[in-house]
């Protein structure tokens, strides 16, 4: 990698790491704000889907303004405005602030991601885009990391209200941002196109139409999955296996570490096989290694099974910002990311709800169906997709050229 792309790589994983340790501190600092403010459940429930909301309105501003004014743009906006949204629930004196609050920092979390996605797709040539991509996605998981760290350390000692004045730190990043990156070379040739960008474009034609919708079912079977097992499956284990707290927070780090290799390996696969085959694997083996779960028996045993598990259900997520910025024009490329990974998250997110019901009425064999079952209804969706099938594993001469213009 060429200097310029070291820094890309550095502050998208950064960038995304910092929003997604701001977007879990509600996950830790939840039950604290029900006490403080006497919350019933469908309240407390609502904070969540407030900030879904606000991500995927912010997808669709943000990925239109970065599509015309600029990526680095962007990007340093979006961090400002969720970093000084997280920084005003310090100030948070009724639930009603809470929820203005949250939505603030939804709408500057989810402009994020489509910036991101689209500079890395062009400042690296497409043979490396599945692992530039990866790598910035894992830096969600270590936000979430930060967010259990930092929560178990701030709360008890000064309160929920101080970890969020701490998700004001990103504002600090922005100044690293804006001083070390220019818009990528790719973007500033065609930013003069006269082509106005619209959500509208994603949805141009029958075949644009279908691949729009598809990768959005595709993502939103990807949040399914992970916020069933991140949400659900740590309380489920804990009354079947008797595990405590403790036992089970061991499990959720095994599972992360899981996910991280997954993604680590999956760009490298999918840098070599393309992202057809590469997500057809993982598809079908997440659909298997779901069932690891329900032979758990003891801790040793689950810990293993989160590992393999957490491989396979997320190592795709890194891949699915190379695959979108593949496939749609540098024109409409932010807007693609953001409105496909923000509509698939807030849909997705209801998996929740989902398997609150099943276990309520059923059991967790009825719950790993669930789960096994919508990885193979994905990988029916992907098979329908021409556009990844035509993917093709190549270096684009535009990529090649930026490149080598940026090198130290």
């Amino acid at each position: 990698m060429s200097r310029y792309q070291r820094k890309v790589l550095l502050s998208t994983a950064s960038g995304i790491a910092l929003e997604n340790m701001d977007i879990m501190f509600l996950s830790f600092s939840l039950s604290s704000i029900i006490a403080t403010f006497g919350l019933s459940g469908t309240q407390a429930g609502l904070i969540a889907t407030v900030t879904n909301l606000g991500m995927l309105i912010g997808g669709i501003f943000f990925g239109i303004i970065a599509d015309k004014y600029g990526r680095v743009k962007v990007f340093s906006q979006t961090v400002l405005l969720f970093s000084l949204a997280s920084l005003l629930m310090f100030f948070a004196s009724n639930i009603y602030l809470v929820y203005i609050f949250r939505f603030l920092a939804g709408i500057g979390a989810g402009g994020e991601y489509g910036a991101c996605m689209s500079l890395i797709s062009e400042s690296f040539s497409k043979k490396q885009l599945g692992r530039a991509s990866s790598i910035a996605g894992i830096g969600a998981q270590v936000g979430a990391m930060l967010a259990a760290v930092l929560a178990s350390l701030v709360i008890a000692v000064l309160g929920w209200r101080m970890l969020y004045v701490i998700g004001v730190l990103p504002v600090l990043m922005v100044l690293f941002i804006r001083r070390g990156l220019k818009e990528p070379e790719a973007f500033a040739k065609r930013q003069d196109t006269e082509k106005k960008t619209r959500l509208t474009d994603l949805f141009a034609g029958s075949k644009m139409s279908w691949q729009t919708t598809g990768l959005t079912l595709m993502v939103t079977v990807q949040i399914a999955g992970y916020f069933g097992l991140m949400n659900w499956l740590p309380s489920i284990m804990q009354e079947r296996l008797g595990l405590s707290v403790a036992d089970s927070s061991l499990w959720m780090v095994s599972t992360i570490l899981g996910m991280c290799f997954g993604m680590l390996t999956f760009g490298s696969i999918m840098d070599k096989l393309g992202p057809r085959t590469s997500f057809s694997i993982f598809l079908i083996f997440s659909s298997l290694a779901v069932y690891l779960l329900v032979l758990a028996v003891d801790q040793v045993t689950l810990i293993l099974a989160a590992v393999v598990v957490g491989y396979f259900i997320n190592g795709m997520y890194g891949g699915y910002g190379a695959v979108i910025s593949s496939l749609y024009p540098i024109q409409i490329r932010a807007t693609a990311n953001n409105f496909i990974m923000n509509a698939g998250r807030a849909i997705g997110g209801f998996s929740s709800i989902v398997i609150g019901f099943l276990m309520d009425h059923y059991n967790l064999n009825a719950v790993i169906l669930f789960l096994s079952s919508i990885y193979l209804i994905s990988l029916a969706v992907l098979l329908t997709l021409p556009g990844v099938k035509a993917l093709k594993i190549s270096t684009s001469p535009l990529h090649e050229t930026y490149g080598k213009s940026h090198k130290a």
